[in-house]
């Protein structure tokens, strides 16, 4: 269900006293019949009324302030969708940020491990070692701000960079949420499953910050032995929808979440 309305039976009421002079009386409906996702018509639904307000015509001429409005509305969802809908994530050490995509995790960072064979084949071309997963035998992380202890004085050419990795993606209808946190998340729990969590929880509450609090809970019940700092930022107000599951005369032995799995390996190698 991609529509939505509006019934307001008294303008006056539902705008009060800082409007200009409504004729009475007055009232506004409308239909909105969406198309492939609910970003325009939520859109006209919450600013076409103000739109036609604010546009000069009104009230002497209505037809001229209802044109304006539907084409304002028009640049205006355009220039929502050049500006809002790009995501650029930048990571520098082990923390993660996942993208929750109809229930699929897709990751959008690396985790900047010194055993991660890119990262150590960059630390050794700049003289360092890895031993025994650390950097230098002392770091845990291949990238970093701070941690001079490692770098040397400044300026220096060292194997410890604090320079990001960059990962731009254009967002879409199906892209639900980003689920950004430290490595003492992802030490007890995959992406996969901390996606499929969040998702059912946003299905139940839609409250991203006990989003949050009830992934440190998890990530506890697990023993992890870290610090624990995850952030859940949802690109829509409204909660996930439910996802339809095709019916199979022959019983599945997999679960939705290894469907996902499976769907973002094969995608990944794509």
């Amino acid at each position: 269900m991609e529509d939505e309305h509006v019934c307001i039976d008294s303008l006056i009421e539902h705008l009060g006293m800082l409007t200009p002079a409504i004729p009475a009386p007055g009232a506004f409906y409308g239909v909105f019949d969406g198309h492939g996702g609910t970003d325009a018509v939520c859109f006209v639904r919450k600013n076409l009324l103000k739109f036609i307000i604010e546009d000069g015509h009104f009230p002497n001429s209505m037809e001229k302030a209802i044109r304006s409005a539907f084409v304002k509305a028009d640049h205006a969802i355009a220039d929502s969708l050049s500006l809002d809908r790009t995501l650029l994530v930048a990571n520098a050490g082990d923390c993660r940020a996942v993208l929750g995509k109809r229930g699929r995790a897709v990751e959008l960072s690396k985790d900047h491990k010194p055993s991660c064979k890119s990262e150590k084949l960059r630390i050794e071309n700049l003289g360092g070692i890895v031993f025994d997963g650390y950097l230098n035998g002392q770091l845990s992380v291949a990238r970093a701000i701070g941690d001079w202890h490692v770098k040397g004085s400044k300026g220096s050419i060292s194997p410890l960079t604090p320079e990001p990795e960059f990962q731009e993606v254009r967002l879409t209808e199906e892209d639900e949420f980003l689920i950004i946190g430290c490595d003492g998340l992802w030490d007890v729990m995959t992406s996969q499953c901390a996606v499929s969590m969040v998702r059912k929880e946003l299905m139940a509450h839609n409250d991203p910050e006990r989003c949050s609090r009830e992934l440190v809970q998890e990530a506890l019940r697990r023993d992890t032995c870290d610090n624990l700092t995850p952030v859940v930022v949802c690109f829509s107000a409204d909660p996930p929808p439910q996802i339809e599951i095709p019916r199979f005369r022959v019983r599945r032995s997999i679960s939705m979440e290894g469907l996902h799995m499976l769907k973002g390996a094969l995608d990944s190698n794509a």
